[in-house]
């Protein structure tokens, strides 16, 4: 039951930050911006384990991969105005995301860094 609840609620959330989107982008970008994902697994974490070193490494980790998440959002705007279709500029834009965050964490690694 407690599993379906986290889904209903995270779901919920979603929804409503798309539809208040819809109608205002700032607004809609202000909740969206909002580590909603990040606090409500931090709490699900809490909830279930009580661990607080897992919440506190979780933490710094998710500290420690922002930079790669921030170049979506720089790139998706620079290609759709490019005018390439929104589906391209979408793939291209979450591609290299992807090959930053996989570069990010092999630095990490190679400088000994633990996430």
């Amino acid at each position: 039951m407690f599993n379906a609840t986290k889904i209903i609620i995270s779901a919920l959330i979603i929804f409503i930050a798309s539809e208040i989107a819809k109608k205002d982008t700032l607004v809609g970008a202000i909740i969206v911006s909002l580590p909603l994902i990040s606090l409500l697994s931090i709490i699900w974490i809490y909830i279930e384990t009580r661990d607080i070193e897992r919440i506190i490494s979780f933490s710094y980790s998710i500290f420690s991969m922002i930079l790669p998440s921030l170049s979506f959002f720089l790139t998706l705007p620079y290609f759709l105005k490019k005018n390439i279709s929104f589906g391209i500029s979408l793939t291209i834009s979450v591609a290299i995301m992807v090959v930053l965050y996989f570069g990010l964490a092999a630095l990490y690694k190679k400088i000994g860094y633990v996430v």
